[in-house]
Parts: C-alpha cells; sequence; structure tokens
C-alpha cells in the first residue's frame, strides 16, 4: 500500500471556524494525525450553524458543514479553563509536529499555550498562527471574518461589475487562507527536516488574500494607478465576458487572447458576416468595440446550451467552460473522473458526498481517510493509548469536567 506523504506527523489542532481548522484538514488529506482540541464549554461555532447558509444544526454532531471542513480529523474535549486541562493540552503537543490556532491575537498566549510557551514543551514544534492582519504591527490585534479579509486584502474592491460596488465575498476566502497556511506548515516541516528547527508562522489571512493580486498591487506601485472593477472583461483581451445561454440563468465564459484564437472562434460559430468588420480586425479593435462584440456573441450563445458551447469552442482551442451551478459541478463528467466528489458515512447525519483533496499525487496518493469527528469522539485513543493516562483516571477526568 501507498504511504501517505505526512504519514507519522501529528498536528494538535487548537483552530476552529474555517480559516484555521480547514488547513488542518488539507494536511489530513495528506496521511496527518490532526488532533482537534476542543470542548463542550465553547464548541466550534460551525458545529451549531452556517454562517454561508444560515442553517442552524440541532446538536454539536450534526453539523454538515463542521464535517466538511474536520473531515479526516481526531477530536478530544479538553477544559483549557482548568490547570490540569492545561497541562493536556502540553501534553499533547509534546507528542507533536505542529500546533495550529486562530483564536483572537495574545489569546493563545493568555493561556500559557503561546509560541514560547509550547517551544518549551516541544523545542521543534512548527506554530501556525492564523488570524485577520497578522500578529505585529499596528492592526496585529484585529479581528476579522473572511468578508474583512477580501475587503482589506483588496479583492473586493476589484470584483464586481463597473458600475455596482464591490462585491462582498465569504466562505471561499476563508478557504483560500487555509490553503496558504497549509502550504506554510509543508515548507516548515521540509525545513525542520533538513535543519531541525522548529518555527513560528504568523499567517495574516488578509496577505493570503493580496497576494492573489499581485498585478494589480504593481500597478498601482509602479504606475500610480488605482484599478477598479470591470466585471468579466480582460485589460487587454476581447472577447472575454460571461454570455447568457439558452436557458433560465445559464451562462458561458469566453476567452480570446490572439488573434489566432480569434480566428478558430470565427471558425467555429460558422464565420458569420459581423466576423469580417473592420471593428473586429484586430485585437486592439475587438477590444475599443468590445461592447458591440459582446452583444454579437451573446446573440451565438443565447441560441445555444452552455454545454454545447463549451463542446464546440473548447474542440476548436478557445477557452470556454460554464458557469456551473451546484448540481452541474456534482454531475461533472471531469470530476467524477478525477474522483472529486467522494462518499463517506458519517454516523449521526449519514452518507455525505465531500469534496475531496484537491491534488492528484502518485506515490503518496491523497484521500479522505474519515468523516469529521464527533465532539471528544477520541479522548480514550489520545488520553490512554498516547498519553497512556490509566482507564479510570480518565473517568475521573471526566467526572471533574477536565475531560469537558
Amino acid at each position: 500500500m501507498d504511504r501517505a506523504a505526512l504519514a507519522g506527523v501529528r498536528i494538535a489542532d487548537f483552530a476552529w471556524a474555517w480559516a484555521g481548522a480547514h488547513a488542518g484538514t488539507l494536511l489530513a488529506f495528506l496521511g496527518a494525525e490532526v488532533i482537534k482540541i476542543e470542548s463542550l464549554i465553547r464548541p466550534d461555532f460551525s458545529r451549531t450553524r452556517s454562517l454561508t447558509t444560515g442553517q442552524k444544526f440541532e446538536g454539536l454532531d450534526q453539523s454538515a458543514v463542521f464535517n466538511d471542513i474536520n473531515l479526516g480529523k481526531l477530536s478530544v474535549r479538553i477544559n483549557l479553563g482548568h490547570p490540569r486541562g492545561l497541562e493536556l493540552a502540553k501534553a499533547i503537543v509534546q507528542i507533536s509536529d505542529v500546533v495550529t490556532q486562530n483564536w483572537r491575537p495574545g489569546a493563545m498566549e493568555l493561556f500559557g499555550l503561546g509560541y514560547k510557551d509550547l517551544s518549551e514543551v516541544k523545542p521543534d514544534i512548527i506554530y501556525l498562527s492564523s488570524s485577520a492582519q497578522g500578529m505585529t504591527g499596528p492592526e496585529g490585534r484585529s479581528l476579522g471574518l473572511a468578508p474583512d479579509f477580501a475587503a482589506i486584502g483588496g479583492l473586493s474592491y476589484i470584483t464586481g461589475y463597473a458600475d455596482g460596488p464591490p462585491t462582498e465575498l465569504a466562505g471561499e476566502i476563508d478557504l483560500l487562507s487555509a490553503y496558504t497556511s497549509a502550504f506554510a506548515i509543508l515548507a516548515a516541516l521540509n525545513y525542520r527536516q533538513q535543519s531541525g528547527y522548529g518555527q513560528h508562522i504568523d499567517t495574516s489571512s488578509s496577505e493570503a488574500i493580496s497576494v492573489l493580486i499581485g498585478e494589480v498591487l504593481m500597478d498601482y506601485t509602479m504606475n500610480g494607478r488605482v484599478q477598479c472593477r470591470q466585471g468579466n472583461r480582460d485589460e487587454f483581451m476581447a472577447p472575454h465576458n460571461c454570455y447568457r445561454c439558452r436557458g433560465e440563468d445559464k451562462w458561458v465564459s469566453i476567452a480570446v487572447g490572439s488573434d489566432e484564437e480569434w480566428r478558430a472562434f470565427t471558425n467555429a460559430i460558422g464565420n458569420p458576416e459581423w466576423t469580417e468588420d473592420p471593428s473586429f480586425s484586430d485585437a486592439h479593435s475587438r477590444w475599443r468595440n468590445q461592447q458591440q462584440l459582446d452583444k454579437l456573441v451573446e446573440d451565438w450563445t443565447l441560441a445555444r446550451s452552455h454545454y454545447e458551447v463549451m463542446e464546440i469552442l473548447q474542440q476548436a482551442g478557445v477557452a470556454a467552460v460554464p458557469s456551473f451551478n451546484s448540481q452541474e459541478l456534482y454531475s461533472d463528467p471531469h470530476l467524477k473522473e478525477r474522483r472529486f466528489w467522494q462518499e463517506i458515512e458519517h454516523p449521526i447525519i449519514g452518507r455525505q458526498t465531500v469534496a475531496g483533496p484537491p491534488w492528484k499525487l502518485s506515490a503518496t496518493p491523497a484521500r479522505v481517510y474519515r468523516h469529521g469527528p464527533l465532539l471528544g469522539e477520541h479522548n480514550e485513543y489520545v488520553f490512554g493509548e498516547l498519553l497512556g493516562l490509566p482507564s479510570d483516571e480518565i473517568v475521573r477526568l471526566v467526572e471533574e469536567k477536565i475531560i469537558y
């Protein structure tokens, strides 16, 4: 059987919600043992409600949202407000390689669980702090959620139509921050393997978004120009837009990037007379006249389904893809072929279809190992098998609400 890339790596996961928590899940896909440290005193809010859908869940183990964000993890309950609870948390850290947390900046330090504290427990620990704007600087104590990260990071400002307001971006922004954190942890593990040293990774979720718009920031830095919203249009390419197709709320994105692609496009759509118009004779002319061009392109797309447009243009070598709704994504043959969607059995909410690992690896395949954990599901394994506590002591700690 192939060995997982992170087999033997253990993560003490204090993170909650989305941005911090999903970083651990990405590493669990690679085979890391991720132990989520939580409590009945302050359960992860994604166990009780969904900010994106407005759902509320009756029990702490019934949230499909929590399950999706925390696939493959283990869970223990620890009352961190009790000195013995802190001892248990530090004992888990002592046998771990990585600590992840996205508490309010400074909060972990108040509990004695900051990087300096835990590096004394485990000198080579890799410690990830994920926050809105990092832990240092004048905004180092800032709090925030995904819409804040997108706004401060600059992505919201340039997303939207030219005559409309900035777009509020939500859950996907948290997940982008999580990918940044997971990548940083992988780099730190590689560094530790070579040097023997751990480190403190201070992730700013806002900056994790800013790196995605480097050309916009450089345009301001080099040219003093502030870019703004322009819908789906491009600064050079035309046609470049999202066009209506046959059916209710069906759309397709088309991008033509060169004269060669323009010829391929016109051939694919049957070389209608308007394609010979001098207004569209070269890239600059097409760009200057893109409002007129967009209407003519949409006259063609409106007579076809978004799938038909995709197939016709892709076969001609022109970039085109539908705007898929959820059902279309679920049934998409490309995603099915790559086994993007996977099914798991959850002991409370039953069979679930989940998004699997976003990468395909040959020698060390990534996969969904198990469902998201029930609250405290692995108390016996972690406290008994890993930490070596006798069964009667575990029972006593539960009765005293230390394991709680």
